[in-house]
């Protein structure tokens, strides 16, 4: 985050809008914009932090206010501290302290030592578009509030952002969940973080998710979950782009006037759609995508100059390649649907998985449509590993989807996302 000042507007200044509006100083709704509201909220944050009342969001400013995007906070422990003084002064709970600090014992607590408070709210945002940048806060607060999460960068993109995958649990059974293959699908990312997040809450204070007991879940399952795989694209669909990767894909996009900029954005940086990439009868996609006309970089449906030539498509190859998958779930917008194999490939159970997630969803089992039958990840797994790989269009509408249809996906996809990991 750079210096903010009035007068400016974008994704900065949404997450700045989303950080004093957690700390209890902005009351409306973030809209990327600094007016008078936003101005008046930043000096009552800065007189409450002690900061000069200036309205200009400078690093002291952003600094104070970057905990109330990571959802935590860490603290030199003094004399006098407990979990319970500790709590009632950050208006956090002695338990949330404890769970992110396992190694402390609360009745002899090191002074000197530095720990994590966790704040008094969820860490993942369900009402602001998403960017890159947003969803690296969402991963490194997880990491921090729950030191049972693991969070790994499996590569970079086109435009070096970090490809992050959360890992959870300890089970045999592994199941990867990745999202946000297609920039104008974005809200699939905070579908995923927030499940992560639903599920490491329940397991840390020994409760359920889905009717399930989290920590039997945790036991039995390990969980691995990519939620942006083009984190390029989706900055560029929601105004988080620097302006020179604005200015990249804007030159691809004038020549598909047909496609509306940037909001119709589904590749990557360099115009290759991801989710197209993977070698599962790459030629044939193709072979109908130049029928099409996507015979170059292009907002959606290129389909790259080889296989794995995207350094998107290639990271989440090799992952799957470094792992022992029993199953994989790719997040899509939009359509109701379920996708379960790939040609007359079948895997053993993958029928049965998928009818029953389609009956606690609401959502149809189907095939995929011709024109988009191949190079597909889940293809991918499916040809490589004969087991059940699958492809979830959340959602019903136009893409991007509004946030206005969160509440709905997370009810029909929470327990989607249980019942395919217990398989």
């Amino acid at each position: 985050m750079q210096n903010i000042t009035y007068g400016s507007r974008g994704s900065s200044v949404l997450l700045l809008q989303l950080a004093l509006k957690r700390a209890g100083y902005y009351t409306a709704e973030p809209d990327g914009v600094f007016g008078t509201r936003t101005l008046n909220a930043v000096r009552r944050f800065q007189s409450g932090a002690g900061l000069v009342p200036d309205g200009m969001a400078g690093p002291g400013t952003l600094s104070e206010a970057e905990p109330f995007l990571l959802g935590f906070r860490l603290h030199r422990l003094r004399a006098g501290d407990t979990f319970y003084r500790l709590a009632k002064r950050f208006g956090t709970a002695a338990d949330a302290i404890a769970s992110a600090n396992p190694s402390l014992d609360p009745s002899e607590l090191p002074i000197g030592a530095e720990i994590v408070i966790p704040l008094g709210f969820r860490v993942t945002p369900t009402d602001v578009p998403y960017s890159s940048e947003l969803c690296e806060l969402v991963v490194r607060g997880l990491a921090a509030r729950y030191p049972f999460i693991r969070d790994e960068t499996i590569g970079r993109s086109a435009l070096g952002r970090p490809l992050h995958v959360l890992k959870m649990g300890r089970g045999k059974r592994q199941v990867f969940v990745n999202a946000a293959h297609h920039g104008n699908e974005w809200i699939t990312t905070p579908l995923v973080l927030d499940f992560v997040e639903s599920w490491a809450g329940t397991y840390a204070s020994h409760g359920t998710i889905e009717g399930r007991s989290a920590a039997a879940l945790y036991d039995s399952v390990t969980l691995y979950a990519a939620p942006m795989v083009d984190p390029d694209g989706v900055d560029i669909v929601n105004g988080a782009v620097s302006k020179d990767g604005y200015a990249r894909a804007l030159a691809i996009a004038e020549d598909f006037p047909d496609i509306p900029f940037p909001s119709g954005w589904k590749a990557n940086a360099d115009g290759t759609d991801l989710n197209l990439n993977y070698p599962a009868e790459w030629e044939k996609a193709r072979e109908t995508k130049f029928a099409l006309g996507f015979t170059r970089p292009a907002p959606r449906d290129f389909v790259g100059a080889a296989p794995l030539s995207a350094p998107e498509s290639r990271a989440v190859y090799d992952f799957t390649l470094s792992h022992d998958l029993a199953l994989t779930l790719s997040y899509h917008t939009q359509g109701g649907e379920i996708y379960w194999r790939f040609g007359d490939i079948e895997p053993e159970g993958a029928r049965r998985i998928a009818e029953r997630m389609a009956d606690v969803s609401g959502y149809a089992v189907s095939d995929v449509p011709p024109a988009s039958s191949y190079a597909g990840y889940r293809d991918w797994f499916i040809a490589e590993y004969r087991r059940p790989g699958f492809t979830v269009e959340a959602g019903r509408g136009k893409n991007p989807l509004p946030l206005s249809q969160y509440a709905e996906l997370r009810a029909d996809n929470f327990a989607l996302i249980a019942a395919a990991m217990e398989g």
